[in-house]
């Protein structure tokens, strides 16, 4: 059981769940995970024997229909149609990886026991997730409030034994592998429908996937901002330290201090200048990317609050002997958070792609386009058009979701977080700073080469050889997306990260 993570009531922090995934780790249900959720359940079944009111969501209808009470031979009835009529998603289909984290943080909120839900329910869902079994989850539907409901629903058919799911990487429908798996229906128990569908594992799971992405791109941001200052023969005085301890945000400091180590041992920063500026592209980098950095760390605040917490309505809380109808299932704290982070990690593509167009200006020393032989050939000429064009996108990707609120539910549901939308466009904007970060450094890269013989830091050289290794320098006109698309590779798939 070396390669099993044990679901506990232990916070999940961003580590763990990068080494659970990575290392394609099994779910287990730990003992105290296994109590907390049979004494919820327990508690709950006593409290609708003797409990002469109705409860929300347990023996009542749902949304406006919260005053509809249900006869206890009904309760099954109700909580199956529930997840069957709210299975209403649409637009694309979620990628599994993101899927994959819905169920991770689905099982782990589930397993705090304030939500009711049976044992095998549970087990259930961890069994699809060790056999990456991932339903066919679609992006439209969530309001962002009630809960990310559409999309769970989509995500919790399986265990009714409908919808469809994907497995070995196709799509199938579910009922077909009932057999292979031995598996039969989950007969929900009262409560267990509303347990499942209420709940902001669709916004956090975007969340999570967007956070992890976002760690390696900032790092990634400063090595290829301080490759660019290398092509462009830039200054390293707006990066000295104490320039930044009289204005010290923290990210201001820590990107100082990243580009000066990433250029340390440079010959080329260290030749006398002609010039006494660069452009605030260039000179500016530990303040933009700085605010991303403190952007970035607030909102995985926010996030890791949010997959530790539950966020399921009604609350069942046995020690108190209650059961609170209350608003966890809100997204506003995402909502504003995933609208701050898409506009702070649009802000690394802007000034990259600033960045980009400095370097094909034909400046100091460069020659027009980066190429040796301009006007026959347009060389790095369109690269920076794609780049505008993807920064222009991102910038009407940032409107925020948040501000907006649509009434539902027959006016019961009279304001809602929109999180849903906010979270899906997170993710667009961060493939789009992967390509734009990726177009700056298949330019940074062929800058560089017009230095020689002069020498770049010894960091800057161990990364440039492992990216020449994917990409090699133009001497003449190329088809130019392959390139940037293998660019776009070796940032996802690359380790060369960190400061080593």
């Amino acid at each position: 059981m070396d390669n099993t993570h044990f679901i506990s009531p232990e916070n999940l922090g961003f580590h763990l769940i990068e080494e659970i995934i990575e290392n394609e780790m099994q779910l287990a249900l730990s003992d105290e995970a296994i109590k907390r959720i049979t004494r919820c359940r327990e508690y709950l079944d006593k409290k609708v024997e003797s409990h002469p009111h109705p409860i929300y969501g347990v023996n009542t209808g749902f949304g406006s229909l919260c005053n509809v009470s249900v006869s206890k031979e009904d309760l099954s009835t109700l909580q199956k149609n529930l997840v069957m009529s709210h299975a209403c998603g649409t637009g694309s289909i979620v990628n599994p990886e993101i899927v994959q984290l819905m169920l991770l943080l689905k099982i782990h909120a589930l397993s705090l026991g304030h939500s009711g839900v049976q044992v095998k329910t549970v087990q259930r869902l961890i069994d699809m997730y060790n056999n990456k079994i991932y339903p066919v989850v679609f992006e439209q539907g969530s309001l962002g409030a009630s809960g990310d409901l559409a999309p769970l629903a989509h995500m919790c058919l399986p265990l009714l034994g409908l919808g469809e799911v994907i497995y070995n990487d196709e799509i199938c429908d579910f009922a077909d592998l009932m057999d292979e798996f031995n598996w039969e229906p989950i007969e929900l128990q009262s409560k267990e429908g509303l347990a499942l569908l209420n709940g902001t594992q669709f916004m956090s799971a975007h969340a999570v996937y967007s956070l992890l992405r976002c760690f390696r791109l900032i790092n990634y941001a400063d090595i290829i901002g301080a490759l660019s200052l290398e092509g462009f023969d830039g200054r390293i005085e707006p990066f000295f330290e104490h320039l930044h301890t009289i204005r010290p945000h923290q990210g201001q400091l820590e990107t100082a201090e990243n580009i000066r180590a990433i250029l340390e041992g440079s010959e080329i920063i260290a030749q006398p200048k002609k010039h006494v500026q660069d452009p605030y592209s260039f000179r500016c980098m530990p303040q933009v990317h700085g605010a991303t950095k403190d952007t970035l760390k607030y909102v995985a605040n926010v996030v890791l609050t949010e997959i530790n917490s539950v966020t399921d309505n009604p609350t069942v809380f046995p020690d108190e002997d209650q059961v609170l109808s209350g608003g966890n299932f809100h997204g506003q704290p995402l909502a504003l958070a995933l609208d701050f982070l898409a506009i702070a990690m649009s802000e690394l593509a802007n000034i990259s792609e600033r960045r980009t167009a400095q370097l094909i200006f034909g400046l100091r020393g460069l020659p027009e386009f980066l190429v040796a032989n301009p006007g026959l050939n347009s060389g790095f000429m369109i690269p920076q058009y794609t780049a505008a064009a993807i920064v222009s996108q991102n910038k009407g990707l940032c409107m925020p979701a948040s501000v907006d609120s649509i009434v539902s539910s027959n006016g019961q549901e009279d304001h809602v977080s929109m999180g849903a939308n906010a979270a899906t466009k997170l993710v667009r904007v961060v493939d789009n700073v992967e390509t734009v970060l990726a177009i700056e450094l298949f330019n940074a890269a062929q800058a560089v080469e017009f230095r020689k013989p002069l020498k770049t830091s010894p960091y800057l050289h161990r990364f440039l050889t492992q990216y020449r290794s994917h990409v090699e320098s133009v001497q003449d006109d190329k088809v130019m997306f392959t390139e940037i698309e293998k660019s776009v590779q070796f940032l996802s798939s690359g380790r060369f990260s960190y400061l080593e």
